[in-house]
């Protein structure tokens, strides 16, 4: 029997809050979306996500919606495995019964793809997917959404998608070694696949303490604000989810995040006098034509004074933008080339100056810094 086409319409839109397509297609040209095999990377190891189309074989054409609700809520396939916490089900667990029946009901529409995803690569003991029970007894909480009745609805729609569906802390906050959130430090940042998702608190230096509820909203509609404009992964989580958002969700979201109180923050450790120097003298070559002398950017090109990504703790992002480049989201937006060719040095020093000019204030970079980032990419 088909589900009813109310139902379907549901579970695409919470298809788009969860940035499922992004999670559950390989990054390769013309990938069919939905089918999994996207690396997944953390200390223990490489995890390639399932394949969600209702291919019988390889999918989940034989899963029972019970079957699938529990995967959202316990981590546990339909053939009773264990899943890994890279599927963010302790987010999902929050979760009614009703949208797990409307998303399944959404799955089951899209192309059927046979296709078996890479075998994980993980090392023991976290390749003991029985460890998973230990980890879902410490972790675990579950439960669906609880509205607090003493805030606004678009508050508590805010949080509901932030601290469920929409998963942010997956990214956001910090994790201890068993890949679980750390406790009391949600969303104040978190180092993901080479990029660092920033702080999502009130913190105004590397953090939304300085945006408003406008700049938040904005950003997640378009990937630029005047503060910040995407770079690496989260490029795909704009385009493929939150510009998809309705008005009111993102507005819900900003209202919700604007309300986080600042997290501490150590007051970073004073630049390197040369490092500045010869920092500042490369820029001037290198970045000042379009970023400006002053970083004060221009309308194609970020402003890098003032900007939240280049301040955050971990320089993780500036680095890899340097040395991978960078694409607008908009198809009609700048284009920054790589800069392949700095030594370890000459990045150190260019980053720590773009970290600490302008009134910037950041952690100086070292080249051990980047060459640490060098290796993981590799």
């Amino acid at each position: 029997m088909s589900a009813e086409p109310a139902a379907v319409a549901r579970g695409k839109y919470l298809a788009t809050l969860g940035d499922c397509a992004v999670c559950h297609t390989r990054q390769e040209a013309a990938a069919p979306p939905f089918a999994g095999g996207y690396p997944l990377h953390a200390a223990p190891g490489t995890v390639y996500s399932s394949n969600i189309t209702p291919d019988k074989d390889t999918g989940i054409g034989k899963w029972t919606a019970d079957q699938f609700y529990r995967a959202l809520h316990q981590g546990i396939a339909a053939d009773g495995r264990h899943l890994y916490p890279a599927f963010p089900y302790a987010y999902f667990a929050r979760l009614s019964r009703a949208d797990s029946d409307a998303l399944f009901a959404y799955l089951r529409t899209v192309k059927p793809v046979r296709y078996r995803p890479p075998r994980n690569r993980l090392v023991f003991p976290a390749n003991v997917r029985g460890g998973m029970r230990v980890w879902n007894l410490l972790y675990l909480s579950g439960g669906a959404f609880e509205p607090d009745a003493t805030k606004s609805a678009s508050w508590n729609r805010g949080k509901e998608i932030v601290t469920g569906i929409g998963h942010c802390g997956a990214c956001h906050s910090p994790k201890n070694f068993l890949f679980a959130d750390s406790g009391g430090t949600a969303l104040r940042g978190n180092s993901v696949d080479g990029w660092f998702a920033p702080n999502l608190t009130g913190t105004k230096r590397d953090g939304l303490g300085d945006w408003t509820a406008a700049d938040i909203a904005q950003y997640l509609k378009t990937g630029e604000n005047r503060f910040s404009r995407t770079a690496g992964a989260m490029s795909d989580v704009v385009r493929q989810s939150t510009s998809r958002m309705t008005e009111g969700d993102r507005t819900a979201v900003a209202l919700y995040l604007k309300s986080l109180p600042p997290s501490p923050s150590a007051a970073p450790h004073a630049p390197d006098l040369h490092a500045m120097q010869a920092g500042e003298a490369l820029y001037a070559v290198r970045c000042a034509a379009c970023h400006g002398l002053r970083g004060e950017g221009t309308k194609e090109y970020p402003a890098l004074a003032g900007n939240t990504l280049v301040q955050t703790g971990d320089p993780d992002t500036v680095l890899r933008v340097i040395l991978e480049g960078a694409q607008s989201i908009r198809p009609d937006g700048y284009s920054m080339p790589a800069f392949p060719v700095l030594s370890d040095a000459e990045l150190a020093d260019l980053s720590t100056y773009i970290r600490n000019a302008w009134r910037n204030r950041a952690e100086p970079v070292s080249a051990k810094d980047v060459g640490k980032l060098k290796k993981l990419l590799q």
